[in-house]
């Protein structure tokens, strides 16, 4: 029976040869090989054997807040996995586990800092979170791992403020790093050469000015953002401090072309995740699925598709911030204009602070 036969309605359901030639045609633009899919596969299955060992009894056990093992052991071994970027498999082991012990590094320091900064006639916790941004632009002097251990730094500083880490918890984080290595590890020995990492950043240990000057801006920024939090109440000034944290680039051009494209991305990733709110109050499970494929299209984009990307991520910190039980629509919302402040003020900051006219140190 040809299509134009069948009962009304149902022709229109069938899905057509050409959307799926279309979807085939787009992946492979996007990444052709299907290389970055196995490490989008990488990823997800990373973040799920460190969030599940991280919530066994076994290993939670006498931790004064052991219920946040779960996510900071998934945390450092997520973004380990996207820093890594080795093409054999002992050297992504080795630079695995550094990157996840540059994670807990990051968090240890949140908690040191916590307490100094926190009080009366203080900043507040989220300063130190300027650190990390200058190590995420001066430590890309020093490659694709030094560039990697930056960022983990960062992330792991992140992971700290955001579960409001205390002392206490520091065995906590040596706990979760331990856990982290072999669950981001493991993974990368079974994808194997049938994944090939994107093209590394250039080393250039002896051009010390760019490095320091993209770190200089990201930590003025950031400083900026304190204060503008301090002043007015930002609803999520981390958003807008990682915001310019990662479009800071080595040239006013790039800066300002990556602020445009994570600005698009996050406007389009987070309305739909919006959408998907009811989903995540009745169906979790199909969330969780949908924010898997996300972190796969997520890989699947870095770093020449920076809009999709960061659209890919948007959507997916909404929808698994809704099915973990965070529902206000204006905490999610502001992930949008936190994204606007941070990139302008990125930009801002890479306009007037001396910028750099090289382009090897972009990220």
């Amino acid at each position: 029976m040809k299509d134009h036969e069948l009962p009304a309605g149902i022709a229109s359901r069938q899905i057509q040869p050409w959307a799926i030639m279309e979807a085939i045609g787009w992946l492979e633009r996007i990444d052709p090989g299907a290389h970055r899919r196995i490490k989008g596969l990488r990823l997800v299955t990373a973040y799920g054997i460190a969030a599940m060992l991280g919530m066994l009894p076994a290993l939670s056990h006498g931790l004064a807040h052991g219920s946040l093992l779960s996510i900071l052991t998934a945390g450092f071994a997520l973004w380990a996995s996207v820093s890594e970027g080795r093409a054999t498999r002992p050297e992504s082991s080795r630079d695995l586990a550094l990157l996840v012990a540059a994670a807990a590094l990051g968090a240890a320091i949140m908690i040191a800092l916590t307490g100094v900064l926190t009080g009366p006639r203080r900043p507040g916790p989220e300063l130190a979170l300027a650190s990390g941004a200058f190590l995420v632009g001066y430590l890309k002097r020093f490659g694709v791992l030094g560039a990697g251990i930056g960022s983990q730094i960062y992330i792991g500083q992140l992971l700290a403020y955001g579960a409001s880490l205390t002392p206490i918890d520091l065995k906590m984080v040596g706990v979760a790093c331990l856990i982290a290595m072999p669950a981001a590890i493991i993974p990368r020995l079974l994808s194997g050469p049938a994944e090939h990492p994107a093209v590394a950043l250039a080393e250039a240990r002896g051009s010390e000015t760019p490095s320091l000057l993209m770190g200089i801006q990201a930590a003025v920024a950031a400083v900026v953002i304190v204060a503008l939090n301090d002043i007015f109440g930002l609803e999520e000034s981390a958003w807008a401090i990682t915001a310019c944290t990662y479009v800071i680039a080595s040239s006013r051009s790039g800066t300002l072309e990556r602020v445009r494209r994570r600005v698009l991305g996050t406007t389009i990733g987070v309305p739909l995740g919006l959408a998907c709110l009811p989903l995540a109050i009745h169906a979790p499970i199909a969330v969780w699925m949908a924010a898997a494929l996300a972190m796969i299209i997520y890989a699947m984009a870095l770093p020449e598709r920076y809009d999709i990307a960061c659209a890919a991520y948007a959507f997916t910190l909404i929808v698994t911030m809704a099915a973990t039980g965070e529902h206000s629509l204006m905490l999610l919302a502001s992930r949008s204009w936190e994204t606007v402040i941070g990139g302008g003020l990125g930009m801002a900051a890479a306009m007037l602070i001396v910028p750099s006219r090289s382009s090897q140190f972009a990220k």
